[in-house]
């Protein structure tokens, strides 16, 4: 870990943006399959709502100041992920209910604590909208020991979330537990917005799991295909979006979004060309 604290500014943030472009298609695959790829807006504005209350906790004593409010965030996204689950169980046959009260939710308490803290602008730019030169040691470490963990649980539970993803009565009848299973696979998911937040920002991340997912399903004809093609497109747009985002000065998560974008009108754009020929 050591080696981290050498890198520059730059490579900090270029080795956050390779690791979060490597895991956050994987997640994203299973979440197009399961038709539920809209989860991680409503965890990503729970996450807000956990930085913001880091944040104001930090404008009321110096006990709280030395809180990262990236940690909260993390906190309330697992906290967000939870409930979600209990919700879609609670709704059993409207499961889609869960995510607008859970968007809601982060929202309005997000205003609430945002009005309360009273900071600056520039305090929440690179939390909403992500920034490179943000990146700092303290979160690379907290960024690759979370990608670790993630990367190791999407292993030893690879064939279960597949089950579950494509045929849950077969899962059921095979003894997978559902609601285990939903519920790590939704810690999963705040994780992997926790740890995105600082390169992609809170208000884009959901783009970065689901768009290079939705590019990959259109030359995909398998589902270790659509993860690899995902992947491609996700460290393309990532690399492309961090160099323009920092040559041009602007918002890092929003270029990444616009590249990732192109990049799906040039392959929809390539099919429609290729078909009519």
């Amino acid at each position: 870990m050591d080696v981290l604290s050498q890198l520059t500014f730059i490579e900090r943030g270029l080795v956050a943006g390779i690791v979060i472009g490597f895991i956050a298609p994987i997640l994203g695959a299973f979440l197009l399959v399961r038709r539920i790829s809209v989860i991680s807006e409503s965890i990503s504005h729970i996450t807000l709502t956990g930085i913001s209350a880091g944040v104001l906790l930090g404008t009321i004593g110096p006990w709280f100041q030395s809180i990262n409010p990236m940690y909260m965030g993390v906190v309330f996204a697992l906290l967000g992920a939870l409930i979600t689950e209990r919700l879609r169980d609670v709704y059993r046959h409207f499961q889609e209910l869960a995510i607008p009260i859970i968007l809601s939710t982060g929202i309005g308490l997000s205003a609430i604590f945002i009005s309360l803290a009273r900071t600056g602008y520039n305090e929440w730019y690179s939390y909403l909208f992500g920034s490179i030169v943000s990146v700092t040691v303290s979160d690379l470490h907290f960024i690759l020991i979370t990608a670790i963990v993630v990367v190791c649980m999407i292993a030893l539970f690879y064939k279960e979330f597949v089950s579950i993803s494509f045929d849950q009565e077969f899962a059921k009848v095979s003894g997978i537990s559902m609601r285990i299973a939903n519920f790590t696979f939704a810690l999963l998911i705040a994780l992997v917005i926790s740890i995105s937040m600082k390169v992609v920002g809170i208000l884009l991340v959901g783009a970065l799991i689901v768009i290079p997912v939705a590019t990959s399903i259109q030359i995909a004809k398998s589902f270790k295909q659509l993860i690899g093609f995902g992947i491609l497109f996700a460290q393309l747009a990532m690399l492309i979006g961090l160099y323009f985002s920092y040559q041009f000065a602007v918002a890092t998560g929003g270029m990444i979004v616009m590249i990732n974008l192109l990049l799906l009108g040039s392959v929809i754009a390539f099919k429609k060309v290729r078909g009519g020929l």
